[in-house]
């Protein structure tokens, strides 16, 4: 971490520039943000910012394999395979815990990994926020390889609608406009100029979806898919009353939602650095550690952190009835390296890939940083703190 730029933040911090800010953030947009925003950026300095580029390249060495889809093939849910699987994912977000390696030096961590897009828009913009209300330097970014704000939405755009029209491509949900996440969708909205078209508004026409704008139909080339199957898997007949997404049909997925199954927490025991916990399928498990209080027990096809086991028994082990579905994964354990006011705060930082349809290899882009007092990062563990929730890492260039 950057510790002059933390204190000279921290000394200049008021209630009134922390309103001002969301202010700014929550200026122009329909609906408020569903989630908390932390006061403070992180600033993080250049040595952990390459500990991180690190880390993600040793990763996706496990991705780039060509065996990968065949290693992968159980974690589809047989229900939600759906066709036409694209020969490499368009996003990969990798969630890092900011911890002590064990010679005492500040060191990422992976906690999770996804193939599904996370606030690509909502970010660059929280960025220039908290650059106006704070009057931070030019001198720090937000963004990696090189890039800027410009090229960056030149890069998401390339990603996103490639070839198309932008009235062609849809970001599409369940219930989209209610979802917590509806403040990126809208932003996204803004920045690339496609329209956000709920799940229940996809209208098909043989293998064609459509939707209708103005009585017109607009035949949809490309569908940025912000869905995730969970939340309609409790849905009794969903696909009787929306078009079933799964099948056949002539359109793109960006990304295609298998990719959501392949890289998640599936992925964890096959990956082999230093920056990766250690982590068994249970099921795979050789014996049951020792020191069974240094892990956790994660279901596989859950998100958001529902379902872990923080505190693990051995009674919880053998109580699972598929532990196929389950992994036991080393526990990392956070610094509070951010320096609030009243004492330290845990970190982490998600670094953003973006990969276009044609390009050999994913592009390393932005980062998206939480914040933490509680027992896990998610916002249902963090109530009623202050200091905490979503941010984003400026870094050393």
């Amino acid at each position: 971490m950057i510790s002059s730029e933390r204190k000279a933040f921290n000394r200049q911090f008021s209630a009134e520039k922390y309103q001002h800010f969301l202010n700014l953030l929550q200026q122009g947009l329909a609906e408020d943000i569903a989630f908390r925003v932390a006061e403070t950026p992180v600033f993080i300095s250049k040595e952990l910012k390459e500990k991180l580029v690190l880390a993600g390249e040793e990763i996706l060495k496990t991705i780039f394999d060509p065996d990968f889809k065949e290693l992968t093939k159980c974690a589809i849910p047989q229900k939600w395979n759906v066709a036409n699987e694209t020969s490499h994912p368009h996003f990969i977000a990798l969630d890092f815990a900011i911890c002590k390696d064990e010679q005492g030096n500040i060191s990422p961590k992976l906690i999770e990994l996804q193939g599904f897009p996370s606030l690509y828009g909502f970010q660059s913009f929280l960025g220039d926020c908290y650059r106006e209300a704070y009057n931070l330097p030019d001198k720090r970014s937000i963004y990696f390889s090189g890039l800027n704000k410009e090229s960056y939405l030149e890069l998401l755009k390339k990603t996103i609608i490639g070839p198309y029209q932008p009235e062609e491509v849809v970001l599409m949900d369940v219930d989209a406009f209610h979802q917590k996440t509806v403040v990126d969708f809208l932003i996204t909205q803004k920045q690339l100029g496609i329209p956000v078209i709920p799940l229940e508004d996809l209208k098909q026409e043989g293998k064609k979806l459509y939707y209708l704008k103005e009585e017109r139909k607009i035949f949809i080339k490309r569908i940025y898919n912000r869905l995730i199957f969970d939340e309609i898997d409790h849905v009794p007949d969903i696909f009787d009353r929306v078009v079933d997404i799964r099948q056949d049909l002539d359109v793109e997925w960006i990304t295609h939602p298998n990719w959501f199954y392949r890289i998640s927490k599936f992925t964890m025991p096959f990956l082999q650095s230093e920056f990766v916990p250690k982590t068994w399928f249970l099921n795979e498990l050789p014996s049951v550690p020792q020191n069974l209080e240094d892990f956790v027990l994660k279901p596989l096809f859950s998100f958001a952190g529902q379902g872990v086991i923080i505190d693990v028994k051995e009674a919880d082990i053998e109580a699972i009835p598929d532990p196929e579905n389950w992994i036991l994964q080393e526990k990392v354990n956070y610094e509070p390296i951010v320096q609030a006011p009243d004492g330290g705060v845990k970190c982490e930082i998600r670094i953003l890939y973006l990969w276009p349809e044609k390009d050999k290899q994913p592009t390393l882009a932005i980062n998206l940083a939480r914040l933490s007092r509680g027992k896990m990062i998610g916002v249902r563990y963090n109530k009623d703190f202050d200091w905490v929730g979503g941010t984003v890492a400026f870094f050393e260039q």
